[in-house]
């Protein structure tokens, strides 16, 4: 009986190559979309559980609280059945016609991550002396713009440690979007191993690129956490 022999050409040449490289690029554009309404969506969070509002904070505990505790592959598989069903049908239409499995799986995990981000910035919050907002109210600022150009910005720098973990948690798991057909880097890898029964050569190209993605985002990370503490000093 014949051994097995690698061949990794197999997968990086021809077209498999560029269902390699197109599965990297959806891959980059939904972690990077998802990552910019993630954070945008979390600063709403905490400017709105920050106000005092009883109405406002049960609404973002309970946000938090579902979407921390739903498995993500749940909400992503709520969001592409269900959430379609309750749209309008120019709606619908509008969607099937513009990647609705990307838009929806885009959702999904921006609404996910954003509760752990808005928990990553309430904890930076509570670092932040009370007197930092009774000096912004003196300065003649209202409770928008002290949030906006005082607090906030000292959060952010206070919490990038896990909102860096945030981050890497997000990308690594955009491959939960392979399960409603976006045909992001695992989707990719998947079709060529049927399409080449080549399934470690596959997979370890695709672990590969996940691992180095993974430690871009790392040290990016925490090059500009030293670049925020020597400000900070």
């Amino acid at each position: 009986m014949m051994g097995y022999s690698l061949d990794f050409t197999a997968v990086l040449a021809g077209e498999h190559l560029k269902w390699l490289l197109s599965g990297i690029q959806v891959t980059a554009e939904l972690f990077a979309g998802a990552w910019a309404l993630a954070l945008l969506l979390a600063v709403v969070l905490i400017v709105l559980r920050n106000t005092g509002l009883r109405p406002a904070h049960w609404f973002v505990t309970t946000y938090v609280e579902v979407h921390q505790n739903v498995p993500l592959l749940v909400q992503v598989l709520f969001w592409y059945f269900a959430v379609p069903e309750l749209l309008p049908a120019p709606a619908q239409i509008w969607l099937n016609e513009h990647n609705s499995e990307f838009i929806l799986a885009l959702l999904a995990l921006s609404f996910c991550i954003a509760a752990y981000m808005s928990e990553a910035l309430r904890s930076g919050l509570r670092a932040i002396p009370p007197m930092q907002y009774e000096a912004s109210r003196a300065l003649g600022f209202g409770y928008l713009s002290t949030m906006r150009y005082v607090i906030l910005p000292q959060a952010a720098r206070l919490s990038l440690p896990p909102l860096i973990n945030y981050t890497l948690l997000l990308f690594k798991n955009t491959s939960i979007a392979m399960a409603i057909g976006v045909h992001e880097l695992t989707y990719q890898s998947r079709q060529i191993e049927n399409d080449t029964f080549r399934t470690f050569e596959v997979f370890a190209v695709a672990t590969a690129i996940y691992l180095l993605s993974s430690f871009a985002i790392m040290a990016l990370g925490a090059l500009y956490e030293r670049r925020a503490g020597l400000q900070a000093r």
